[in-house]
């Protein structure tokens, strides 16, 4: 019954969330007064995030309004942000997520791998990452921006995909990533971050 009741939830969840976007007039500047606490984990425009956090920097709205709720309702576990989001509502939400659509992603001072790069380059076009990602890896509505995401997360993220231990909006990535050697995660992660 629990899984059915979060099927549930979560379609209601996907239906609200469409017709609160297609009506929203999300506040970027109170987004940025609400997301002041983010900052210490996931980062600004001058520092990067802390290790194997998110950069939140360039979401989409609708992904990130998405996942902030997933984590308010205990639908997505993530540790480090249980409880953060207990008394933040939905319009707050909205807010915070159009702040950080604006926000430009840090570049931070990263060193390149060629051969990695061109075999995470390679795996990417294999594995049709561009169809739901963009070309550009910028993402999409409920699908998040990849490009030059933190490196660590992105194996950590993928890794926890194949191994079934996250689900997202569906469990898509999990079935793409299944038995992928770490190998390959590494260098997939590599090639994204370095966009």
């Amino acid at each position: 019954m629990p899984g059915i009741r979060r099927a549930f939830v979560f379609v209601g969840l996907i239906c609200a969330t469409g017709a609160a976007l297609a009506q929203s007039k999300a506040d970027p500047a109170r987004g940025e007064t609400l997301a002041s606490p983010c900052a210490a984990c996931h980062g600004t425009p001058d520092r990067d995030p802390l290790p194997l956090t998110p950069s939140l920097a360039r979401q989409p709205e609708d992904y990130t309004v998405m996942q902030l709720f997933l984590l308010r309702e205990g639908l997505r576990e993530a540790p480090p942000m249980a409880g953060m989001l207990k008394d933040v509502t939905d319009p707050d939400f909205f807010d915070i997520a159009a702040y950080y659509a604006r926000q430009a992603p840090t570049r931070g001072g990263r060193s390149t791998d060629p051969q990695l790069r061109a075999r995470g380059a390679a795996l990417s076009r294999e594995m049709g990452c561009g169809s739901c990602h963009l070309r550009d890896y910028s993402g999409q509505k409920q699908v998040p921006r990849i490009a030059n995401q933190r490196e660590d997360y992105l194996a950590a993220s993928m890794k926890a995909y194949r191994d079934n231990q996250r689900t997202g909006a569906d469990t898509n990535m999990n079935g793409i990533l299944y038995r992928m050697p770490d190998g390959d995660i590494r260098a997939l992660a590599h090639y994204l971050a370095h966009q």
